[in-house]
């Protein structure tokens, strides 16, 4: 592996562990609001989807093994194991999804449908996983667990059209 490479990785996981943990919590969902899926995004615009994959793989380990780089400064089994655990590992839906296309076009428009279409992925295994994990209906899991989310998460699919490009720019220019 590449000198370059391997730092690309290493920095971008470092920028899950340092966001991710940062979220807001709301009323109506055991899911809190988080910052994961724009740092998700930011794997997608800087990295191939091979290299974007074993980011969020090292991430996802990270936490595994109790680093508090989770939603709300949690680690360990248990967070993949709970109510968000389906979300988690959703993540890797939305690189094997948005990757591709964002790296074969510059149609912006095209990168915000496959975001989307990620991100709904991420939603309907994260949706599953937190009606089996807390015994709510699918219907009562997905007014917990995506309704509330779907503003923000678009605020995030606007920003990282506006900010990726930039960033794959400044990063592969030098």
């Amino acid at each position: 592996m590449q000198i370059r490479r391997m730092t690309s990785i290493a920095l971008v996981t470092a920028v899950m562990c340092l966001i991710s943990p940062f979220m807001i919590y709301i009323p109506v969902s055991p899911v809190p609001v988080s910052f994961s899926v724009f740092t998700v995004f930011i794997a997608v615009y800087v990295l191939d989807m091979r290299d974007g994959l074993i980011a969020c793989g090292l991430y996802v380990l990270l936490g595994l093994v109790g680093l508090p780089v989770f939603s709300g400064f949690t680690g360990g089994a248990g967070k993949l194991l709970g109510p968000t655990g389906g979300y988690i590992i959703g993540y890797f839906l939305i690189i094997l999804i948005a990757s591709p296309l964002v790296h074969r076009t510059a149609d912006l428009r095209l990168h915000g449908l496959a975001l989307i279409a990620g991100v709904a992925a991420c939603y309907a295994l994260g949706t599953l996983w937190l009606a089996i994990s807390t015994g709510l209906s699918f219907d009562k899991a997905l007014l917990a667990g995506v309704i509330p989310f779907i503003p923000a998460d678009l605020v995030k699919t606007a920003a990282i059209l506006v900010a990726g490009p930039q960033l794959k720019r400044a990063i592969y220019s030098s």
